[in-house]
């Protein structure tokens, strides 16, 4: 007489009983999950589509479309909604106030699905990346303008099975899911693209998304900041230099007014109408392209070809903007203006802005490319015909 034993080299009618009833359990106990089904990468045709916008194929599922990063960051969805049943914990979501500041505890779920079910509705096994949407989880109250309820959606970070699921025969009938509410990223583009609702123009990014809100918010930040805190460096327009020799002492310019004559009165004009030769003060970034004490200058792209001591010129062709001072010979370097407001944008008179920054196109062999990339663009060889 043979040993009695529960387990089966083979999955026999034990096997299929058990699963059928558990799988009748989650039709019963269960709810509806809708299944955003992960195609895989997107992969750009060679063609162009009538409407003359690229078409789109995906490439394999288990393709990575970054090895650097081993992100799928252009992911393609399915446009058929696949429904399952799954069974999960319901917990209030709660802030965690820790050492390290405050987490948002409980805002990843466990989800259960039956195996079988899951690869009958799918065509293969549920993956990371696959969106899970819950239906009953709609907020039909929303604090918005629109018509509409706000759905809720996950996305698979981790599959495994479930170590309730496995029944007496020791095979395993359930999936644990680990799902991870989704935000408005490239990553699911083609989800929050989808209607609301059948024949709206509402999409459900406009519906979902907080970009506009965040933008908003980021660009009063930045004009806060840049009230607080308009230029980088030091402010000294408003301090006063004052003449020093070449030793560096101080010049007073004093003389006694009983042996005041023609002589001393036009020494007395020479050295009241001489300029500091250098700012008074340095420190970092305190550059401002503007004259000591606020003198008068003159400012473009070439020296002016009449010019006495003393006189400043500010030249606008040079990145950044360069002061300059006659010396009654020469022009000389007083200070180049480093001063530039800390928002990132293009209109900087430094090298901050024209160069890093460098958002220009330029045409080449037909092709438009970004001055950035110009230079390696035209020395990419060619093929040949």
């Amino acid at each position: 007489m043979p040993r009695l034993s529960l387990y089966r080299p083979e999955k026999g009618k034990d096997y299929t009983f058990l699963d059928k009833t558990i799988t009748e359990m989650f039709t019963v106990g269960g709810t509806d999950v809708f299944v955003h089904k992960y195609l895989g990468p997107k992969n750009p045709a060679e063609g162009e589509a009538t409407a003359g916008t690229p078409t789109y194929d995906a490439v394999k599922e288990t393709n990575i479309q970054d090895l650097v990063f081993l992100e799928n960051r252009d992911r393609k969805y399915a446009p058929d909604v696949y429904t399952m049943r799954g069974i999960y914990n319901v917990a209030d979501i709660d802030f965690d106030l820790s050492q390290f500041g405050l987490f948002l505890s409980q805002d990843i779920l466990f989800l259960t699905v039956p195996i079988n079910f899951c690869v009958k509705a799918l065509g293969r096994r549920i993956i990371p990346g696959d969106v899970i949407e819950l239906p009953h989880l709609k907020d039909d109250h929303a604090y918005n303008n629109f018509d509409f309820a706000l759905k809720r959606f996950y996305v698979v970070e981790d599959v495994n099975r479930a170590s309730e699921g496995f029944s007496p025969t020791w095979y395993p009938h359930l999936f644990r899911l680990k799902l991870k509410q989704i935000y408005d990223t490239q990553e699911y583009k083609d989800i929050l693209d989808q209607k609301a609702s059948e024949g709206s123009d509402t999409t459900l990014r406009d519906l979902m998304s907080t970009y506009n809100k965040e933008i908003e918010i980021n660009n009063n930040v930045v004009k806060q900041a840049e009230a607080d805190a308009g230029k980088s460096g030091y402010e000294t327009s408003h301090l006063y230099t004052l003449q020093v020799d070449e030793r560096g002492v101080t010049e007073l310019v004093t003389t006694d007014t009983n042996e005041l004559d023609a002589s001393t009165q036009n020494e007395l004009a020479d050295r009241i109408h001489q300029t500091p030769e250098r700012e008074g003060y340095e420190g970092y970034l305190i550059g401002d392209g503007i004259a000591p004490n606020g003198e008068a200058f003159g400012s473009g792209i070439g020296f002016p070809t009449t010019s006495i001591k003393g006189d400043y010129f500010l030249r606008t062709d040079l990145f950044p903007n360069r002061l300059f001072r006659y010396d009654g010979q020469r022009w000389v370097k007083m200070e180049d203006n480093v001063r530039t407001n800390l928002s990132n944008t293009d209109d900087k008179k430094t090298q901050k802005g024209q160069f890093i920054n460098n958002s220009n196109t330029s045409q080449i062999g037909g092709e438009t490319v970004k001055e950035r990339q110009s230079l390696s663009q035209a020395l990419k060889p060619k093929a040949d015909n």
